[in-house]
């Protein structure tokens, strides 16, 4: 019988951390996992493909190649939809984000369309290193003041959709790509008038693997949050 609840990650060389997330993943109950992988040549692909022989509840797409994360959250949004899913809740695979949290997330998900898991709320916590962590909460109060709206938290993708309930969303009218998507995912749904509900958690900076975060990502995403403002405008 299918869940109500689909959970969603995007792989790209995460063979080193995809045992441990799917481990803990599996022992959640009703719940749907859906991975969207880009062709990883470490071989994450085959170890999930190992899972799925294990657990009917595992959903993979593998892609010809790197085609972008937010191109892969459009396309989980898209899989959520056509398969009649409720609730939709995304998240990164190398456990830096808890996975055993996400009941929480369904729990908030029975009274918000909308939930998004903050670093920088009370009970919140981010574990990355001093300048990621700088990075990070400075960019978050710019992109706060900058638009506007009351949310601590823009930036991780640690969040949930109830389907259901987000009629006037639309995931396709989200414009800007990587990491920025995220930003804007939150503008367009306050711009909706959905009611943006934050929980805490704590953010771990990742122990195996390589981050997949491009250098250059800080002022893509300051480019994108004044061409949102000035869109807004």
């Amino acid at each position: 019988m299918k869940s109500k609840s689909l959970i969603f990650t995007a792989t790209y060389n995460e063979s080193e951390n995809i045992d441990n997330y799917l481990n803990i993943l599996t022992k959640i109950p009703d719940i749907d996992i859906l991975i969207v992988d880009d062709n990883s040549p470490d071989g994450t692909s085959k170890k999930i493909e190992d899972y799925k022989k294990k657990f009917i509840n595992i959903k993979l797409i593998i892609r010809d190649g790197k085609e972008g994360l937010d191109t892969a959250h459009k396309l989980a949004f898209k899989y959520a939809i056509e398969n009649n899913y409720q609730n939709l809740i995304t998240m990164d695979a190398d456990l830096s984000h808890d996975p055993k949290i996400i009941p929480n997330f369904i729990k908030e998900l029975k009274d918000y369309p909308f939930v998004i898991g903050s670093r920088y709320i009370k009970g919140g916590r981010n574990e990355t290193k001093l300048m990621r962590y700088l990075l990070s909460i400075i960019g978050n109060k710019i992109i706060k003041f900058v638009l506007n709206i009351n949310c601590e938290e823009f930036t991780t993708s640690y969040r949930a959709f109830n389907l259901e309930k987000l009629k006037n969303f639309n995931i396709n009218d989200v414009k800007s790509r990587g990491y920025s998507f995220f930003m804007e995912t939150i503008f367009l749904i306050n711009k909706s008038g959905y009611h943006i509900k934050q929980i805490p958690i704590i953010f771990a900076d990742r122990t195996k693997g390589v981050s997949k975060i491009p250098k250059i990502e800080t002022l893509r995403t300051l480019k994108n949050l004044l061409l949102i403002k000035l869109n807004k405008l």
